[in-house]
């Protein structure tokens, strides 16, 4: 159905849309190319939420030029009043003939409509070229689409015997210069960056994007069972913090208020922090990616509920020993059978340390 000169122009708008890696939140990566007689006569991608979308920058180059044309953009065109116009209307009224999308959009509010809209004013309309690169660009806004919870990465950084930390906490730096540039860009692409309290009183960590070129940092949420945060804590020094809690404690949350963060009382019945239920807020607060750069505890919980999607491991080229603190802390097994199966998804080296990039299969 596609043909080499497709895949071409496909690969094209995905490149444009990986563009708004950082920026886009919490709207898709969308990149639109415009060709017209073999010649591209407009492109252009998503930027920023709020701004023009990929198919009305494209279209504002190509001017009088897309009447006729085929447009291939990564996902399909929208048809309901957001923030902006309805970009399937605008193609329409551009006059363009073709139209080859990488995928459905997900949203409910579109989810068909935009193309349905594009084949009834008389367009032929092709959707799923380069469909699975697609989706990996928006993964977490699918994930919030379809299952109402955000995409969740876990980054780990640690030695070569999966050690975190001596047994005294100390834990700066174990992986090179060059690991954590690079894990700075899973918090620039993440909506929010969530760790725990124990995290927090031992390390006081900022949580914020510094190595990669990003206009907007990521929303900074802290599990805090007991609400033990101090108010001039480092991970509180942003705008509108979220603060997950089990104790109701009005004084605190009060403060807490008064310094700008946002507390969320989701206590389960063992006294711990609903897990599930804070991924759904999240989710409701239109978080696609969280990267959770936690400690063993909150690892293992988050593990343990089933709500973390991918690993994100750097393993440094050290050996610490058996007294030192682990990744995960989990149940122990009886059976190798309870194992908990992985896929890896990508192996490189970063500087001298080694990266996995890990799915559960």
């Amino acid at each position: 159905m596609f043909s080499s000169t497709d895949h071409i122009y496909m690969s094209l708008a995905l490149q444009l849309a990986e563009k708004g890696l950082y920026g886009t939140s919490p709207n898709p990566r969308v990149g639109c190319v415009i060709v017209r007689d073999g010649r591209i006569v407009g492109s252009g991608w998503h930027e920023r939420a709020g701004q023009p979308h990929a198919e009305i920058n494209a279209l504002n180059v190509a001017g009088t030029a897309a009447q006729g044309s085929t447009v291939y953009v990564s996902l399909e065109p929208c048809s309901h009043h957001g923030r902006t116009l309805p970009c399937a209307a605008a193609l329409i009224e551009a006059g363009i003939t073709r139209l080859v999308a990488a995928m459905q959009d997900p949203n409910p509010l579109v989810a068909g409509r935009g193309c349905a809209l594009l084949k009834q004013a008389g367009i032929k309309v092709e959707i799923g070229l380069m469909e699975a690169e697609a989706h990996a660009l928006n993964i977490g806004f699918v994930a919030r689409m379809t299952r109402k919870r955000p995409w969740v990465r876990m980054k780990i950084a640690a030695s070569l015997d999966g050690k975190t930390a001596l047994n005294n906490g100390a834990s700066q730096w174990i992986t090179s210069e060059a690991a954590r540039r690079d894990g700075h860009g899973f918090r620039a692409r993440s909506c929010a960056v969530l760790t725990g309290i124990g995290t927090v009183l031992a390390d006081d960590p900022q949580l914020t994007v510094r190595h990669v070129k990003t206009f907007r940092q990521p929303l900074r949420v802290v599990v805090d069972r007991n609400l033990d945060i101090p108010i001039t804590a480092k991970a509180l020094q942003g705008e509108g913090e979220f603060i997950f809690t089990a104790t109701p404690s009005e004084g605190k949350i009060a403060a807490l208020h008064d310094a700008g963060a946002r507390v969320m009382v989701l206590p389960e019945e063992n006294g711990n922090v609903h897990l599930g239920r804070m991924m759904q807020m999240l989710a409701d607060s239109e978080i696609n990616e969280v990267l959770v750069e936690a400690g063993a505890k909150l690892n293992g919980s988050l593990l343990s509920a089933g709500l973390v999607d991918e690993l994100v491991i750097y393993l440094a080229p050290y050996l610490i020993g058996d007294a030192a603190r682990g990744m995960l802390k989990l149940p122990e097994l009886t059976d190798l059978a309870e194992k908990c199966a992985l896929k890896i998804f990508d192996l490189r080296t970063i500087g001298p340390d080694i990266r996995i990039i890990a799915r559960f299969s």
